[in-house]
């Protein structure tokens, strides 16, 4: 992965305020990151561009005198091997329009101004947290190779957490282009499992994720009579010009509507943006049927 040190996460802190950026930068470098400072977005875009592979994050002041944050988040997002790098936006800026424009534009973490230092912690150890998840998802690709490439039709059972990350990066093999399908089908699977037939709600995942528990959580629910027997499937199907993979679960099913697009009103938080950024970045189409326990994703081929 990228960082200064073996297994430490490098953020770049970019704001054009001293004061401010030598707090965000302290505050990192306590808690054990490796921290790059920019003190304007044309010096910040210097370092992104002659070390790209470098950041496992970048936090980043949207309002600055001489290139603003959104304009350096463009930039970045338009670069292939800088797409899943995440963009922390910090504003003052709460309006729903402009944290929207930060969305749209791939900022996917907000900060809000003023942020306690332990705001700030959890969300940029959200947003390294899962880069190094994709990260691991496309080394994981890479290992497995092209074996599926001719693969036409098939259907796959799983239970846990482990068989949907494992199995999402073997079949992410089955698409043109492994990396960019594996990122948004790992989530649909994880959501099937987690949300799904572990019945594990946005709020109490919350919860979970600031107390570090919810792998525990995972691991008890596995083993709990009310959830064990419950399996999830994946089904891949290819044709009349798609790929398509169809997720279900046994679960009761949630109200996915508001889950399609990046909304304002969780852009603050620490999770709740998978299905969205897989309808944005890894399919071409995504459609939740009745009662949402099922998911087809599609990508065009030719």
């Amino acid at each position: 992965m990228a960082g200064d040190v073996l297994g430490q996460s490098c953020v770049l802190v970019v704001d054009d305020e001293p004061i401010g950026r030598e707090i965000l930068a302290e505050n990192l470098l306590v808690e054990g990151y490796a921290v790059v400072e920019a003190e304007s977005g044309e010096a910040a875009w210097k370092l992104i561009d002659a070390t790209p592979e470098r950041f496992d994050a970048i936090l980043l002041d949207r309002m600055m005198p001489d290139m603003d944050g959104i304009e350096i988040l463009r930039r970045v997002k338009q670069r292939a091997d800088m797409r899943h790098v995440p963009v922390i936006m910090q504003t003052g800026m709460t309006a729903d329009a402009d944290v929207l424009e930060g969305l749209q534009a791939g900022a996917y973490y907000y900060l809000t101004k003023p942020f306690s230092a332990d705001t700030l912690l959890a969300i940029v150890a959200a947003a390294t947290r899962d880069y190094r998840g994709h990260r691991e998802l496309e080394e994981e690709v890479k290992r497995q190779g092209r074996i599926l490439a001719c693969l036409a039709e098939a259907r796959f059972v799983y239970r846990s957490t482990d068989e949907a990350r494992a199995l999402s990066a073997l079949l992410a093999n089955v698409a043109p282009d492994p990396a960019r399908v594996v990122l948004g089908l790992s989530e649909l699977m994880l959501n099937a499992v987690e949300h799904g037939n572990l019945a594990i709600g946005y709020q109490e995942k919350s919860v979970l994720l600031e107390s570090d528990r919810l792998h525990e959580e995972i691991e008890c629910r596995l083993s709990d009579p009310q959830f064990a027997g419950r399996q999830a499937e994946v089904e891949i199907r290819r044709g009349d010009g798609e790929l398509c993979f169809v997720i279900r679960d046994q679960g009761a099913g949630f109200d996915w509507s508001g889950y399609l697009e990046m909304s304002p009103e969780r852009a603050f938080d620490t999770h709740g943006r998978g299905i969205a950024m897989s309808r944005m970045i890894s399919f071409d189409r995504l459609e939740y049927r009745g009662r949402g326990n099922e998911v087809e994703a599609a990508i065009r081929l030719g």
